[in-house]
């Protein structure tokens, strides 16, 4: 019989592929901390001899946090949960492979692998230091450190400061040693307090595959320490103690307290006996408690006087400035007395002073002679002071009394002691035992009568006043009542009043009342000044004062009538332009200074007119387009009519004035002159528009003559030409005016209207070259002929007939002798432009014929 031969079962295993590989048995894989959660992380990847299918395990020891999870049949791992490499830098993992019959358990360690996610940490900021203010430039103040957790580049730190350039102080980037600037100083009254922000800053590094900085910050206040100056004090001196029959070693007998007197920055105390305890007492080097060393039986003295020395103490230990205070220690029996409060004259429960309001904080009363006592000895002659009453107006010291103390009551805030809140204050003094089961107490009523200083200034009830008054009120009228009120009481309450400022001349005071009024001869006119301001102080008999400002409008009234420059005027006016007049009105406000304009009358009675009510612009009725249109309404050649036009204010009363405006009407031609003309009869009120188009093309013609000029120079320079020197000769021309006769003065004949000359031909111009040489010859040239002489300004004044010349375009005119001595230059003009047009006119109606 053959029995079956057994098969060899051979266990699966792991391929090892090394460190750097993403599927093996994991041995010395390494994972970055900043691994997402999710991500597949590697494979473990085996084999089974017999070709069985194999599947992976995972598993962690005991305990343990569980990171991975890996699928049975593909090997792939997963990170589930968040790797941090500053809590577990290394896992412990179990993996396992089994083809189902063996099984086959590895334990490989898998390394957490740094990555820049820690930002630096602290490890004594925020923190408070003193430092003196006579600390030298340069010292170092303070040593700042900061750890970053982080490995490599990202767990170094540096050390700035934020806003460097703005303050006193420095430090060293690498070694956080904070350092006062190189020629900066402390300064207490400056500063007395710093607030320095030191951040730390890693050097970077790799998280989620980008280069991360990462920085912390941490403020370091900074006190300044004022420098040492004033002498400590005791406070509460005199001082008493006593030393009981049941005292035992070690009791507190009394203790003392002083301050240093550098109050900004004040060293700590430290006492000490100078002489007199006479080795049975002991006193606490820095409370200043003063202890028995011995039975009260030993000691050999009823009364002891110790000399107690309170030393100030620098901040490296060395003993400065001090003071001596003798204390006085009694040895007295037991406890059977409450305290009591004493007088100048023994026992008393009420005390009384009198004083002024607002005295100095921390000025002592010295008016309550104030003593209190507890007969007893030891602990039973121990109580507390307290001060029961309105506010936190005075404090008393000492606080903790030992068998005797001079009472001494300070003020703690001046500002609430004010005689206008309290005429007086009422206070207990309470004085109680500590340590006795009695508790003895006592107490006693302080009245404080507070007298009156004169510590306000009046005050008014406004900072300004506005008043208004009527224009032309009469002098001595009243204007505005001002109020101020000073607190104080008797002649500090009472108040004056005065004015003073650039526009207070017109006006007055009552010192007692305030009331504000006009001067007697005061005339005010709002078309003169309609604002004025002015300061009024309200002072007090010792000069204490307030100031208020005062605005004063005088109100305009309607009491100037509308005025035109002149009650006749005339006007020419052409066909499609207006005409204006105008108004003036010299109230100072409106609706009293705004004119409306209405025609009342015209002559001939046929008005062919409008008005502009608001600017007094005259213009013909639409339906007016020309002389034709005119003349058939009025069956008139002459085209002249006078106007009764009235301005009116729109005041209340309404005031009016009438002017009488003659109009000749003209129609609009065309001058022979062209743009030229146009441009002049356009203009023909604008004179000074005129004058500049004129020098406006002179100064052309000019600049046009100068260019030429330097352009043939420089020509002839470059070709080196001789240009030849020439005599010109004129022959002598007859210029002949244009006389013009006054448009106005009507002639015989209608011939005789216009006359004018013709001119003559224009003059023959030759040139003749007198150099002997041949660059020219006998030049025959035609000249162009001159422009037309500019006109004269015309006179001021003519008293007398005489021939002038106006500028015109074809033709010279003769006026007649004028009306008026006095003739200006606008006006000449305009008469001369409307002679033109009168002339121009009556060539039209000649040709018409």
């Amino acid at each position: 019989m053959c029995l079956p031969t057994a098969q060899a079962d051979f266990a699966p295993y792991f391929y090892d592929n090394g460190p750097y590989s993403y599927n093996g048995n994991l041995a010395l894989f390494s994972l970055s901390e900043d691994t997402a959660v999710g991500t597949q992380i590697y494979r473990l990847n085996g084999t089974d001899p017999e070709g069985q299918e194999v599947r992976y395990g995972l598993s962690f020891d005991p305990g343990s946090k569980e990171y991975f999870r890996v699928d049975p049949k593909s090997g792939n791992i997963t990170l589930v949960e968040k790797l941090d490499r500053e809590k577990q830098d290394s896992i412990d993992v179990l993996v396992s492979i089994t083809d189902g019959q063996s099984k086959v358990v590895e334990r490989v360690t898998i390394f957490v692998m740094d990555a820049n996610d820690e930002k630096p940490e602290f490890q004594n900021m925020p923190a408070i230091i003193d430092v003196l203010e006579t600390t030298e430039s340069g010292s170092s103040i303070y040593k700042v450190e900061a750890v970053d957790r982080d490995t490599g580049s990202g767990g170094s730190v540096t050390y700035y400061l934020q806003s460097a350039q703005s303050t006193l102080f420095a430090i060293d980037r690498h070694s956080g040693v904070l350092r006062i600037k190189s020629g900066e100083m402390l300064d207490y009254e400056k500063a007395k307090t710093h607030f320095v922000i030191v951040i730390a800053k890693d050097g970077g590094g790799s998280f989620n595959g980008k280069e991360q900085f990462m920085s912390s910050s941490a403020t370091l206040t900074i006190n300044v320490i004022d420098a040492q100056d004033t002498l400590p004090s005791f406070i509460g001196t005199p001082y008493f103690g006593y030393v009981y029959e049941i005292s035992v070693p070690g009791s507190e007998i009394f203790t003392v307290e002083a301050r240093d007197g550098d109050v900004g920055n004040p060293n700590p105390i430290r006492y000490s006996f100078d002489d007199g305890d006479d080795g049975v007492f002991s006193i606490n080097k820095t409370s200043g408690c003063i202890t028995l060393l011995t039975l009260p039986i030993y000691l050999k003295r009823e009364i002891f006087n110790i000399k107690v020395r309170a030393s100030e103490v620098s901040p490296e230990g060395r003993l400065m400035d001090y003071e001596v205070t003798t204390v006085v220690i009694r040895v007295v029996d037991l406890n059977n007395n409450p305290p009591t409060f004493y007088g100048e004259n023994g026992p008393q429960s009420t005390f009384e002073l009198t004083m002024y309001e607002h005295p100095p904080e921390g000025e002592i009363l010295r008016g309550l002679k104030i003593t209190v006592n507890d007969s007893d000895q030891g602990a039973n002659a121990k109580f507390n002071l307290r001060l029961i009453g309105p506010g936190r107006m005075l404090r008393v010291v000492p606080q903790t009394v030992l068998n005797e103390a001079q009472v001494t009551i300070l003020v703690e805030d001046s500002a609430a002691m004010d005689y206008e809140k309290y005429h007086f204050l009422t206070y207990k003094l309470l004085a109680v035992e500590i340590d006795t089961p009695e508790k003895f107490s006592a107490t006693a009523d302080i009245v404080i009568h507070l007298l009156d200083t004169n510590d306000n200034a009046p005050k008014f009830s406004s900072d300004y006043y506005i008043a208004r008054i009527p224009e032309n009120s009469p002098g001595g009228s009243n204007v505005v009542t001002v109020t101020a009120f000073d607190p104080d009481s008797g002649p500090w309450g009472e108040v004056k009043y005065s004015i003073y400022g650039s526009g207070a001349e017109l006006f007055l005071i009552k010192p007692d009342s305030g009331i504000i009024y006009t001067q007697p001869w005061a005339s005010l006119d709002a078309e003169v000044r309609s604002k004025y301001n002015f300061y009024v102080k309200a002072e007090d008999t010792e000069g204490k004062y307030n100031l208020a400002e005062v605005f004063v409008t005088v109100l305009d009234l309607n009491d100037h009538s509308p005025a035109f420059y002149d009650n006749f005027l005339e006007k020419t006016m052409v066909i499609g332009a207006p005409v204006k007049i105008e108004a003036v009105d010299d109230d100072a406000e409106v609706p009293n200074n705004v004119i409306e304009y209405a025609i009342m009358k015209a002559e001939p009675e046929n008005n062919i007119f409008d008005i502009n009510a608001d600017t007094g612009e005259i213009m013909l009725k639409s339906y007016i387009k020309s002389m034709a249109i005119i003349q058939n309404i009025t069956k008139k050649r002459d085209c002249t009519w006078s106007l009764v036009v009235q301005a009116r204010d729109r005041g209340h009363p309404s005031l009016t004035t009438t002017a009488v405006v003659k109009i000749d009407i003209t129609e609009a031609t065309q001058l022979k002159g062209g743009p030229l003309g146009s441009f002049l009869m356009q203009n023909r009120n604008k004179p000074l528009q005129i004058l500049g188009m004129l020098a406006g093309i002179i100064s052309l013609m000019i600049i046009v003559t100068v260019l030429i000029s330097t352009a043939t120079f420089m020509r002839n320079k470059k070709s080196n030409r001789i240009l030849p020197n020439r005599r010109v000769k004129r022959r002598p021309k007859t210029q002949h005016t244009w006389l013009f006769k006054n448009p106005l003065k009507r002639p015989e004949t209608n011939e005789q209207k216009f006359k004018v000359k013709e001119e003559e031909r224009e003059p023959e111009v030759i040139v003749e070259n007198v150099n002997h040489n041949n660059n020219a010859g006998r030049i025959l040239r035609r000249w162009p002929p001159p422009p037309p002489p500019c006109a004269p300004p015309p006179p001021f004044c003519l008293p007398v007939e005489r021939q002038w010349v106006v500028p015109t375009v074809s033709a010279t005119v003769a006026p007649k002798p004028l009306k008026k001595a006095v003739v200006t230059r606008q006006d000449s003009v305009n008469k001369a432009l409307v002679s033109e047009l009168k002339m121009k006119l009556e060539q039209k109606r000649k040709s018409g014929h």
